[in-house]
């Protein structure tokens, strides 16, 4: 569409760094390399500086006072995986309100099976691991990547499905709304109500901006990082809940409607076209700059913040941020001593929680309500596509991580737990994609 452009020299090297961004499956292949990069950092004699250099510390000083002193490790976890949080929060309630999530009668069967590839992990976990403190970690195998769990399916190219890809879309956002809801119940720590009290009061500030038609980002930006984040960071309830919460006040509407929007445009476009260009130079004329200023204005109004936030920091997300978190988080040794690894079971609950409850959850709950006639399979699913992508849903990368970051402060403990995550993420997402290609070949030839 835009090919008529003259290129600059600088477009031969932007344009196929844009091709890669925009490529579905790039996310989790810059994820993939980023889990190696970690372990090759943790595991050569880069280790202990890389140790060294998470563990530093800063914050910032007033009057001989330092204040939110966290290591470098802290930081990434609590501050740019709220970034991440944030942008979570926004596609549930894009989904929520026109998206997958929006009909319930097509929601229901990825909302089950999403419940269900929760519950049974949680319940597979605790069965090794009922008491002590590796009963924290029953939060674990809970999550879905879907970086990581689209990347498989996009890997298969146009043999898969577009109604495959929405089921384990809509799954994986359901999911990570489980996580976010554990997180907060279960894996919040002592809470100062004063700070949460004001952190809550801030927040009804946010809603009652957007209910009264405040459309600026700035507005939402000050409030939600200095007001709501900083509270409830302080306040001991974890900040990336914070994060999700400023992200459901974020305005979902428009200020004109489409065909305001298209009367509009057409009209500057018409303005536009008879205005006598400047004479002799590259640049716009005060009256051109001003009428593109009007359509501006108009593209803006016609555009939901919501939509318009998430849309731009996607690619800082998928990027920039998350495969920092798994550079800061994936680097288990591999030196494992296996008499300490078998000690207990957190290794074992975690990979058979993914591994096995990912797939007895969400195919198990899913045939169950199919059965009731409660729930209706898809046009273009079968039993051998849904076992698949049970397989892919046990890849669970980041949010097992940050959870794992949240239920053990012993280092042992973690270290078991990464390598359970590790474990079965690798051999569900290589066993659901020999399973959904196969698929697609039967389906082929049938």
């Amino acid at each position: 569409m835009f090919s008529n452009y003259p290129q600059k020299p600088i477009d031969k090297i932007i344009s196929p760094v844009q091709r890669f961004i925009q490529q579905e499956k790039s996310g989790g292949l810059l994820l993939g390399i980023s889990v190696i990069i970690a372990l090759i950092l943790a595991n050569t004699p880069l280790s202990q500086i890389y140790h060294k250099v998470l563990a530093q510390s800063f914050g910032f000083r007033w009057n001989n006072e330092t204040f939110f002193e966290y290591s470098i490790h802290h930081w990434i976890n609590d501050g740019l995986m709220s970034v991440f949080f944030f942008v979570v929060g926004l596609e549930l309630k894009r989904e929520i309100i026109g998206g997958e999530l929006s009909n319930p009668k097509k929601a229901l069967l990825p909302i089950v099976a999403a419940i269900g590839g929760m519950v049974v992990p949680a319940l597979i976990y605790l069965l090794f691991n009922p008491h002590g403190e590796p009963l924290k970690g029953w939060g674990i195998p809970m999550a879905t990547d879907i970086a990581f769990a689209l990347g498989v399916l996009y890997l298969l190219g146009e043999k898969i499905p577009l109604v495959l890809k929405v089921f384990l879309t809509a799954l994986a956002i359901v999911d990570d709304l489980g996580a976010v809801l554990v997180i907060a119940f279960f894996y919040t720590s002592e809470i100062n109500f004063v700070y949460l009290i004001i952190g809550m009061a801030i927040l009804l500030m946010m809603y009652l901006g957007n209910k009264l038609g405040v459309r600026s980002i700035i507005f939402y930006a000050i409030l939600g990082i200095f007001g709501v984040w900083t509270t409830f960071l302080v306040s001991g309830v974890h900040a990336t809940i914070a994060a999700v919460l400023v992200a459901f006040t974020i305005p979902a509407n428009v200020s004109i409607k489409e065909n305001v929007f298209i009367t509009k445009i057409n009209a500057y476009l018409e303005r536009f076209k008879n205005i006598d260009p400047a004479e002799n130079t590259p640049t716009l004329t005060n009256e051109q700059l001003h009428v593109l200023e009007k359509m501006n204005e108009a593209t803006l109004a016609a555009t939901p913040p919501l939509q318009r936030l998430e849309h731009s920091m996607h690619p800082a997300v998928s990027f920039i941020i998350i495969p920092i978190f798994a550079i800061a988080n994936a680097g288990v040794s591999l030196h494992v001593d296996m008499n300490q690894l078998l000690q207990n079971n957190i290794a074992l609950g975690v990979a058979l929680g993914l591994l096995l409850g990912k797939v007895l959850g969400v195919v198990g709950f899913s045939i169950i309500f199919i059965k009731l006639k409660i729930a209706q399979v898809p046009d273009g699913m079968n039993f051998r596509s849904l076992l698949g992508l049970g397989f892919v849903a046990s890849i669970g990368f980041t949010m097992s991580l940050f959870i794992t970051s949240l239920a053990f402060t012993h280092e042992e403990y973690q270290t078991q737990a990464k390598i359970g995550i590790f474990a079965a993420s690798l051999i569900g997402g290589i066993i659901g994609y020999i399973i959904l290609n196969k698929d697609s070949e039967k389906t082929a030839d049938d």
